[in-house]
């Protein structure tokens, strides 16, 4: 069974920074596409950053230009680097990976910007 394990949340002040990992139990490469969705209190679910295999990447436009995705394919482990923090990043983020149609979740990270 597929494990992907997030860490790096926390609670950081707003314009800091944050690197979020996750860590799968299987290689990387089998997933067509790996991915950070996001959940806010109230909101809906916004997919921030996309990664595929090819190591092409897609952002929302809320990520833009603040957040960078990554993958060490050696490490089995994507990264999603997160710079100048807003109170409206505020939320829990989840690793998504998908392959062969499925879906795979990881259990989230909760991140809380505050002063």
């Amino acid at each position: 069974q597929v494990q992907l394990v997030e860490s790096g949340g926390g609670l950081v002040q707003p314009g800091g920074s944050l690197r979020l990992s996750c860590a799968s139990s299987e290689s990387i490469i089998s997933f067509d596409t790996m991915a950070w969705p996001r959940q806010a209190p109230g909101k809906e679910r916004e997919l921030v950053a996309t990664i595929l295999r090819s190591r092409s990447t897609n952002y929302a436009d809320s990520a833009k230009g603040r957040f960078t995705i990554s993958r060490d394919n050696a490490k089995n482990t994507v990264y999603l680097q997160i710079n100048s923090l807003k109170p409206e990043d505020t939320a829990v983020y989840y690793c998504r990976g998908s392959k062969l149609g499925r879906l795979y979740w990881g259990q989230g990270t909760q991140v809380t910007v505050s002063s």
